[in-house]
């Protein structure tokens, strides 16, 4: 006695794909965020460094550097292959401008910049992850 094929139908086999859909789509928005959080860190770390120098320059001429590039830090001040923000500051904050050109736009649709206060080392911004 030979038995018919034992198989999916097309129903099963549709809502399988539609719910691989559903997920792999979930998956790559937590990706993406997460991408951007880890830039987002990688320029609180640069502030950070910046921060710890303007320190070290007010210990040794009694204020801060109104210009970061009088300071030891390697950040960019313009839009860079390898960074994603580009870095400003003065004699109270440093700042982080996310870069928009070159295929590195942020999730949002405008830029944003995360400031470091040098006095309280607190973060602030526009938008973000901060």
């Amino acid at each position: 006695m030979i038995r018919g094929a034992r198989g999916f139908t097309l129903l099963e086999l549709i809502i399988v794909i539609i719910i691989i859909g559903i997920l792999a789509t979930l998956g790559f928005s937590q990706y993406t965020r997460l991408v951007e959080r880890g830039r987002t860190a990688e320029a609180k770390s640069i502030l950070g460094q910046i921060r710890t120098a303007q320190e070290a320059y007010n210990q040794e001429y009694g204020d801060y550097s109104s210009d970061i590039s009088n300071i030891s830090v390697d950040a960019p001040s313009g839009c860079t292959t390898t960074h994603y923000f580009s870095y400003g500051g003065d004699a109270t904050a440093a700042t982080a401008s996310r870069c928009s050109s070159g295929g590195k736009t942020p999730d949002s649709s405008a830029g944003y910049v995360i400031t470091l206060n040098y006095s309280t080392g607190a973060f602030g911004g526009s938008a973000g992850y901060y």
